[in-house]
């Protein structure tokens, strides 16, 4: 059984998402068997919830179990996560503050996994803001997409306007009231065919960037319910998009220097979500 309280209006779903990754990875059958309470009543259907509700869970101990990441490193000033899909960074940030003060220095996708820094205390944390801001940490993805690529490699440029009602971005070939610039480099490592594994390095770090670049060019992530192609998802079988944050390094001033020169490294794999 696990009890939280909410903070702020929004839905069963939002806050299980936001609060408790276990509970995530289940909420339908917690819902199917009304094993979920909201000021003691049972509820089987998502519902709005306001600020100052209870919501108890009774989940299993072998649901509780389930894990929402495993630790690539670790030390006194900075984790770095491997996130399972699924998992929403508000989620495992929560989870983790169980244990701990743990500072979110940037996000991941719910259905993007890999590696999530977290700042383990206020003066990593802003060095690690400061460090994402000025673009001295170098993010690839590795990503299976629809091969419709008309070269091997590219840097592209474009602008991304985002819809926040919709929780959607579109993307632009030119500026763009409201819009920001986006530039993603890729390169193809292995043609299959239909689909392609890609190495993607991201250059500047918007909402859903990957994901809504690559459609734009007609070559969406496998797996992307929201901006893919059904039909090859349909073929793959693939329910949860095939991208991964696979690697991770900086360049560092000041105190966390010491992280320069290492190679941080998922062990998730895009052709084997999880």
């Amino acid at each position: 059984m696990k009890v939280f309280y909410v903070k702020e209006k929004c839905n069963l779903k939002q806050f299980t998402d936001s609060v408790y990754p276990q509970g995530a990875f289940c909420l339908a059958a917690l819902l199917r068997g009304k094993d979920i309470k909201v000021n003691g009543a049972r509820v089987g259907k998502n519902l709005t919830l306001n600020a100052g509700d209870e919501v108890v869970y009774y989940t299993s101990p072998k649901q509780e179990q389930i894990p929402s990441h495993t630790a690539v490193y670790e030390d006194e000033n900075v984790l770095i996560a491997d996130k399972f899909q699924g998992v929403t960074t508000e989620g495992l940030c929560a989870e983790l503050r169980a244990s701990g003060e743990f500072y979110p220095v940037h996000r991941l996708d719910r259905n993007t996994g890999g590696l999530l820094v977290f700042a383990k205390n206020k003066t990593a944390e802003e060095q690690l803001l400061n460090a994402f801001k000025e673009r001295k940490v170098s993010k690839i993805y590795l990503a299976v997409c629809k091969n419709c690529f008309k070269n091997k490699s590219a840097t592209l440029t474009a602008y991304l306007v985002k819809n926040e009602a919709e929780s959607r971005v579109k993307i632009y070939p030119s500026p763009k009231s409201g819009g920001a610039k986006i530039i993603t480099e890729y390169e193809i490592l292995n043609e299959r065919g239909d689909t392609a594994l890609m190495k993607i390095r991201l250059h500047t770090g918007k909402t859903h960037q990957i994901r809504a670049h690559m459609a734009f060019i007609g070559c969406p992530v496998v797996g992307d319910g929201k901006y893919g192609d059904d039909a090859l998802n349909k073929k793959y079988s693939a329910g949860r998009q095939r991208l991964i944050a696979k690697y991770l390094t900086f360049n560092l001033d000041g105190g966390l220097s010491y992280l320069n020169g290492k190679e941080f490294k998922s062990n998730l794999d895009p052709d084997c979500p999880r």
